[in-house]
């Protein structure tokens, strides 16, 4: 096979459901496509890693704390602002607006990806990724300009919750982390006939603490990364053999194209 002209394959049927939502592939449960189970609803009791449950009036969404707004673990008591409290525009929920008050924390009207890290947290309380808060940011700002309102917010509130039932649902260890096996279940169900040793190279790549697992923050990125790489296989690979042959360039331009989602 010569440099520049590669060929690429997956195994038969490992892309035919694709997965629904949002741009970059939406979380599973009950959308079709990946499954049709929904998923447990969120357990409050859920430990932490290190098995002891955390205090009391820790942050909201942790693993233990009793659940409190937005899954993830929104953060801030609503109507934490100075002055008389403003209701909701016409047809928002007003328990959300609380939400979107509280992390708009320069009260401009919209949330940039600096205050939506600030306010989602993983099971051990770390604060999201900078690269999963822009990613999120990215696909659910309409209007492109670098932030999302309220609308936004609601659609980016319920996707992240979809995302957490999803996540809980494959962490069959409750350790509040995707092991490789775990991974690969999951990706099993959506749909990815892919083996354990992508899993694990997958784990390697987005794996930030080096525990050979992955957080929640972690999970959603390279969900949406393979999804939307699959995206770009599937346009290729025009009569679904599975296999395409592409240019060196054209590779280039693929992994490019998904290294950045706009």
């Amino acid at each position: 096979m010569s440099w520049g002209q590669q060929q690429y394959n997956v195994p038969p049927g490992g892309y035919h459901q694709q997965p629904p939502g949002y741009y970059g592939g939406g979380p599973p449960p009950g959308q079709g496509g990946y499954y049709q189970q929904q998923p447990p609803s969120y357990n409050p009791n859920y430990p932490p890693p290190g098995g002891h449950p955390p205090p009391q009036g820790g942050p909201p969404g942790a693993y233990g704390a009793p659940p409190q707004g937005p899954p993830g673990g929104y953060g801030g008591p609503p109507g934490s602002f100075g002055g008389p409290p403003s209701g909701p525009p016409p047809g928002i929920d007003p328990t959300l607006w609380e939400w979107f008050r509280s992390v708009d924390a320069d009260n401009s009207g919209q949330i940039s990806a600096t205050e939506l890290r600030q306010a989602l947290i993983n099971s051990n309380w770390s604060h999201f990724n900078e690269e999963t808060c822009r990613l999120l940011i990215g696909m659910f700002d309409t209007d492109r300009n670098g932030t999302i309102d309220i609308n936004e917010f609601g659609a980016l509130w319920k996707y992240v919750k979809e995302w957490k039932g999803c996540f809980d649902r494959f962490d069959t260890d409750r350790s509040g982390n995707i092991s490789p096996n775990e991974l690969q279940t999951a990706l099993g169900s959506f749909g990815y006939r892919l083996s354990i040793n992508f899993c694990q190279l997958c784990t390697r790549v987005f794996d930030r603490a080096d525990a050979n697992s992955m957080k929640f923050d972690d999970f959603i990125q390279c969900c949406v990364m393979l999804k939307s790489l699959t995206g770009s296989f599937q346009r290729m690979d025009t009569d679904r053999d599975g296999m395409i042959d592409v240019s060196y360039e054209q590779f280039l331009e693929m992994a490019i194209d998904n290294t950045i989602i706009n």
